[in-house]
């Protein structure tokens, strides 16, 4: 493990653009904290954090001045490697026919700075979907092989968060390029890194390092320690998909169908969520044509639409299907849960609905249901 001091921390925007890195990180933009193109240090939200709740996002200045002293936003980093707009092919008229061409663009390279271990987790499930198969999306490789990821080790988990139900965090463990974790003792302000493969370890040798003394790492296993303890959230996620295809009928699904407006926020602020259609679109001259691919969401009426009309008509049969295949389905699926309790899907909904109270209601009354006749 090593060390780099905070005045030093801009040499490691130098050594990611240096290699050839587009830096894409964490920015405070219409008061929220997003992810976006980074030039400098000075882009990152320096002494801001957030506050979170269901229902509620805000943020507010610190006492100090971390760099990543907040949890998660709105946006993701879904949006990059599976952008929200994604053009698959092309079709220009050619004497009787037509020439189609796919979409074969080049990614340029991108360096993720300040992913979360939940984020992570997230990566790591979209991986196994787009690329873990039978069928890759070649859009999605492309851009997934070119980025490097420098995780943060999360120290100050919010309201909304629950990743140590879901084995996620707090912890970046696996699957990165470079760790780090923010550390501030008075006046002082450091952060320690460790190399997760031999590109960061590339970075980590072009940079102004001193070794970590052994007491430090006490430190750093003190402040996750702390952090695992104070979780905003907890999912008790015992036999869930046996759980949840039990009860396809139980009244919570009607209670939460109440307040949920089928609005989608849950489903676009997900880290994992892959839902989308496709659009044809073509000129006024009928010569030229093109086929895009849009991000959609099984909370939209028409995303269930087949020859004869809508499987799912009502907003409870639209939650019911989110929620048992985020947290059942999607594990016969793909081996995994879909969820990795970054609570974006609570802070985000305008009802305030908490995905961790759904599955408390569903269980609190297992046993006295068994029972009856």
């Amino acid at each position: 493990m090593k060390i780099l001091e905070r005045n030093n921390f801009h040499r490691l925007f130098d050594v990611l653009k240096e290699s050839g890195f587009d830096i894409i990180g964490p920015t405070l933009q219409d008061q929220a904290i997003v992810y976006d193109h980074l030039e400098g240090v000075e882009d990152l939200p320096e002494g801001w954090t957030d506050e979170q709740a269901p229902g509620k996002y805000r943020v507010k200045k610190r006492n100090d001045k971390a760099l990543f002293g907040y949890v998660v936003g709105p946006t993701s980093w879904k949006k990059f490697l599976y952008p929200p707009r994604q053009k698959l092919w092309s079709a220009q008229k050619a004497g009787s026919g037509f020439e189609v061409a796919a979409e074969e663009g080049v990614p340029q390279k991108m360096a993720f700075l300040g992913v979360r271990s939940c984020e992570l987790a997230a990566i790591a499930v979209q991986d196994k979907i787009f690329c873990g198969g039978s069928f890759v999306d070649p859009h999605y490789k492309k851009r997934r092989e070119n980025v490097f990821l420098a995780a943060v080790n999360c120290a100050e988990p919010k309201g909304t968060c629950f990743c140590v139900s879901m084995n996620t965090g707090p912890r970046a463990l696996g699957g990165l390029d470079l760790s780090l974790t923010e550390m501030i003792e008075g006046e002082r302000h450091y952060f320690f890194l460790r190399s997760g493969s031999a590109e960061g370890e590339k970075v980590l040798s072009r940079l102004p390092l001193k070794d970590a003394e052994g007491g430090q790492q006490k430190k750093e296993d003190a402040l996750l320690e702390e952090a695992r303890r104070h979780m905003g959230r907890a999912m008790d996620t015992r036999d869930i998909k046996r759980l949840l295809y039990d009860n396809p009928d139980h009244p919570q699904w009607d209670k939460a169908a109440e307040r949920c407006l089928s609005c989608a926020n849950c489903t676009m602020a997900c880290p994992t969520c892959f839902c989308s259609t496709v659009e044809d679109v073509s000129d006024l001259t009928g010569e030229h044509a093109e086929r895009w691919r849009k991000w959609d969401s099984c909370f939209s009426l028409e995303f269930s639409y087949i020859h004869g009309g809508n499987v799912r008509q009502s907003t409870k049969g639209r939650y019911r299907q989110w929620m048992t295949h985020k947290l059942a389905s999607w594990q016969d699926q793909f081996g995994t849960s879909g969820c990795v309790g970054c609570g974006r899907c609570i802070s985000w909904c305008p009802a305030g609905i908490d995905i961790t109270e759904e599955v408390k209601a569903i269980r609190a009354d297992q046993p006295a249901r068994a029972e009856s006749p």
